[in-house]
């Protein structure tokens, strides 16, 4: 289908949403109604799998409002790997962020593999370096 988003397209527009967007990457919009949302290395007392668009979308807006004194300021060291499945991409990075209420500033690194098919996302697998994350989590 002409026009329809590649898996490259599609993560590329996660990394616009990131940073114009505060932080909500993935939109309900992007993904298909069945979508499968993963992060099998969320810490303790987070969830850890989305079933469906729904379920996922109220989770992201929750997220979004406690990500709302963080500033996404690049994604660095971006590797994409293809795969021989033309609706899988994995792709390597690091996120910059600064939380403007105190001023620190932190870096992050994550590996993505997402599955695309007719445009929209249908598996959504993102590995975390939580400690880094929760770091940058505590007070000053």
């Amino acid at each position: 289908m002409p026009g329809t988003p590649s898996p490259r397209d599609v993560f590329d527009r996660f990394q616009r949403n990131v940073l114009e967007g505060g932080g909500l990457a993935l939109t309900a919009d992007m993904c298909a109604q069945d979508v499968i949302v993963e992060t099998p290395v969320a810490p303790p007392g987070h969830p850890r799998r989305f079933d469906g668009r729904e379920q996922f979308a109220a989770f992201a807006e929750a997220a979004r409002a406690a990500l709302a004194h963080v500033r996404f300021e690049e994604f660095r060291n971006v590797v994409p790997q293809e795969t021989a499945d033309p609706e899988v991409l994995i792709v390597e990075y690091e996120i910059a962020a600064t939380d403007t209420a105190t001023g620190r500033s932190a870096t992050a690194p994550f590996i993505l593999v997402l599955r695309v098919r007719d445009g929209v996302v249908t598996h959504f697998r993102e590995y975390q370096d939580t400690a880094a994350l929760a770091a940058f989590a505590q007070p000053a």
